[in-house]
């Protein structure tokens, strides 16, 4: 029998190679476990109002043609006011679903504007996001419509604002030369309610078009416009007739205008006329008559600037505002002094004026101004204002008392040849004159010196006394609507510069007149007047020029122009009186003033003295001069009587003096009467002399002797008179010797016959 074999025990591991199998399988399980997981999507859920063209696990979420997600679920939302979208997202894009992402459903849309969502017939309809990074949100309502390019685009964003929408969209398109550079965004209503508000979108290739002056203007539709002139047809393209579009274009002279910025709205015009005329504005109106909005232009040296856009006549129809809008290129020039007036037909005597206006209608003219700020409010005025002070020539100030009728556009006449134009007329700063700024003409601006004097023209001059009738009248122009001559005396005279000074006398024989001008004061001014002429020895010396009241309206101020001998007149020392008429049966005198009305008479100064020029009116004429050197007395009265200055002084009935002047004595108790007997005379009063009141009829009545009847003279008895008698061996009387004045004569006086040498 055999030895059964033993075994060779081994000991061996617990592991065995059937486990990688197992091992393997787990380890892919649990990568796929955790690829899932990790590249799971982020479900969200969409409302939409319908859910037409949506399906479940078919339906994608796209993002730039990229798909970010899937619907995997749809159904009726809890109101069944539309159906709710369970969507999965991309995890990646997780951090893009903010509270202001958006959704929208994208399909195919036929309209004017164009075909959009066109690949949505071979893709199918399909969901679009505009994502938002921030802080997570899972709910969403979709947009019922496409929303408007985003900000964020790059490129330029800017807002229009217009007065109305026309037929722009979204979506209508922006040109610039015809060439289509972006688009309209959106459109919403201002916050005031009464314009739009218009987001337009500009591609970066073309945002160095837009500039801080571009204007921009509705392109939509046509353009149509016409007149005498002609018609005029325009249109930005066909695609802006029929879906509407915006155009922009910068000024010519605005090329090198500062690049925008996007937070400051631009104004978007109604058409390419508003546009090229685009500023805005604003006119004060007092008269509309003829003015059409839309048509109405406004000129300037008979270019069109402008034009009248809209007219409002206010709450109660008191105050129209017309809105103008203004070629940009006077943006710089609308000052605070520019000057708008309405241009209408206008037939008178002094010509035809806005003939242009009866064939294109009345029309707003203006004219710039050259200081002050900028402005955009203006008042219209009713007539044409000055002409232009720049114009090539002299202009000169003529002050004048008053207008006459003179106008803007009055000739200036040199020899009846019209040299110039006034171009405008005001009153001074103190209202005392009226101002003239006159233009003279480039060529004949050297007619014009220091010496020139310059004279009103207008209508016709007339003069006339007793001796004839003058007649004169510059030229019939001037008759019809006024005028100013001027004449200079010296060629050689020192020239004068703009705007020099010159005074307008009334008529061309007051410019002439040279002399020295004086002023008189006197109580009344009764009978004198501007021309009242002032006289020496009958001749003519001089002449009132203005007749006015005294600041304290105590007296009267004549200014008189003495002409001839006026360096002997204007001297301290120098009378002047008013000479009047003088009728009484006894004297009668200066009867010539009866006609030609009473006048100035001088006593010039004896010798040189200071000069003067301003004096007294005596109250009437002083004595002559050998008068003055006689005997002055005083006579005491208890009345005045019929006495009065002028009134003669009798010896024997012969006159030998005068009374110069009565007043009341200095208690009041008596009248003091100042006479002056002629020199000759003067030995005749003694200090025995008696002197008594010869005025009127001295009558004693007596039973036994009947009635007497005595009076001086016939002058004593027609004017008043004074008497005197002188007894023998008295001391002669003193000058300013005070006698008393009786009533009447006694006997014994007038058998006074003493014998008296007199004077040579």
């Amino acid at each position: 029998m055999s030895e059964l074999a033993h075994p060779d025990i081994r000991k061996t591991s617990n592991w065995s190679a059937i486990w990688v199998l197992p091992l393997l399988a787990l380890v892919i399980g649990l990568w796929l476990l955790w690829r899932a997981l990790s590249e799971a999507g982020v479900e969200i859920r969409v409302h939409f109002a319908d859910g037409e063209g949506i399906q479940a696990n078919k339906t994608q979420v796209m993002y730039k043609g990229i798909a970010v997600g899937k619907v995997i679920d749809l159904r009726v939302s809890q109101d069944i006011q539309g159906v709710d979208a369970t969507i999965e997202i991309n995890r990646e894009a997780k951090d893009y679903l903010s509270r202001d992402t958006r959704f929208w459903l994208v399909k195919p849309r036929v309209s004017l504007a164009g075909v959009t969502g066109l690949e949505t017939l071979v893709s199918g309809i399909y969901i679009a996001v505009d994502p938002v990074k921030g802080e997570a949100v899972h709910e969403f309502q979709a947009l019922s419509e496409p929303p408007p390019l985003s900000d964020k685009l790059p490129g330029l964003h800017i807002t229009l604002k217009a007065d109305r929408l026309g037929s722009l969209d979204e979506g209508s398109p922006v040109f610039y030369r015809q060439i289509k550079v972006g688009q309209v965004k959106s459109y919403r209503l201002g916050d005031d309610q009464r314009t739009v508000e218009v987001q337009i979108y500009i591609e970066p290739a073309y945002v160095h078009l837009v500039r801080k002056h571009t204007r921009f203007w509705n392109a939509s539709g046509i353009n149509f416009s016409g007149g005498l002139s002609g018609f005029k047809l325009r249109t930005e393209s066909l695609v802006s007739i029929a879906t509407g579009g915006i155009a922009f274009s910068t000024p010519e002279h605005r090329e090198d205008s500062p690049p925008t910025d996007p937070a400051i709205p631009f104004r978007l015009y109604d058409d390419f006329e508003a546009a090229e005329a685009g500023l805005k504005v604003m006119l004060k109106l007092s008269d509309v008559s003829g003015l059409q909005p839309g048509r109405t232009p406004v000129m300037y040296s008979g270019v069109q600037v402008g034009t009248l856009k809209s007219i409002d006549m206010g709450k109660n129809f008191a105050q129209p505002m017309a809105e103008l809008t203004m070629d940009p290129r006077t943006e710089e020039l609308l000052l605070e002094s520019s000057e708008f007036w309405l241009v209408k037909p206008s037939i008178s005597l002094a010509g035809i004026t806005g003939l242009e206006a009866l064939v294109q209608g009345n029309y707003l003219a203006v004219r710039f101004g050259k200081t002050g700020a900028q402005s955009r409010e203006f008042t219209v005025s009713s007539k044409a204002p000055p002409l232009n002070v720049d114009a090539p020539g002299l202009h000169l100030l003529l002050a004048a008392d008053r207008l006459g009728s003179l106008a803007v556009g009055s000739p200036v006449l040199y020899r009846q040849l019209q040299v110039g134009t006034v171009q405008s007329f005001q009153l001074s700063g103190d209202r005392s004159e009226v101002l003239f700024d006159v233009h003279i003409e480039q060529e004949y601006a050297g007619l014009v010196n220091a010496s020139t004097r310059f004279w009103n023209a207008s209508g016709v001059t007339l003069k006339g006394d007793l001796s004839g009738v003058e007649v004169k009248s510059e030229s019939l122009q001037t008759l019809l609507q006024g005028g100013i001559a001027f004449d200079t005396p010296e060629r050689v005279a020192a020239p004068v510069k703009r705007f020099h000074r010159f005074a307008l006398f009334a008529d061309e024989d007051k410019a002439h007149a040279g002399g020295q001008l004086i002023e008189l004061r006197v109580e009344r001014g009764d009978g004198l007047r501007e021309g009242t002429p002032l006289r020496y020895r009958g001749l003519e010396v001089g002449q009132v020029e203005a007749v006015c009241l005294a600041d304290d309206l105590a007296s009267v101020l004549l200014q008189v122009r003495v002409t001839a001998a006026a360096e002997r007149i204007a001297r301290a020392g120098s009378r002047f009186w008013i000479v009047r008429p003088e009728l009484g049966l006894v004297r009668t005198a200066n009867l010539d003033t009866l006609v030609s009305g009473p006048y100035l008479e001088v006593q010039p100064a004896a010798r040189a003295g200071e000069r003067q020029t301003r004096f007294s009116l005596l109250p009437q004429a002083p004595q002559a001069a050998g008068e003055e050197a006689g005997l002055a007395l005083v006579l005491s009265a208890s009345r005045r009587g019929s006495l009065k200055p002028g009134v003669a002084v009798t010896y024997r009935e012969m006159a030998v003096g005068k009374v110069t002047r009565l007043e009341l004595g200095p208690t009041a108790d008596r009248v003091l009467v100042h006479i002056l007997i002629e020199p000759r005379y003067a030995p005749l009063v003694r200090g025995g002399s008696r002197f008594w009141n010869a005025s009127g009829i001295g009558v004693d009545l007596g039973l036994l002797k009947g009635a007497q009847i005595r009076t001086e003279s016939l002058e004593a008895l027609l004017e008043g008179g004074i008497a005197f008698a002188t007894p023998e061996d008295t001391s002669p009387a003193h000058p300013g010797q005070t006698f008393a004045l009786f009533d009447e004569a006694q006997e014994e006086w007038l058998r006074w016959a003493p014998k008296i040498p007199l004077r040579p």
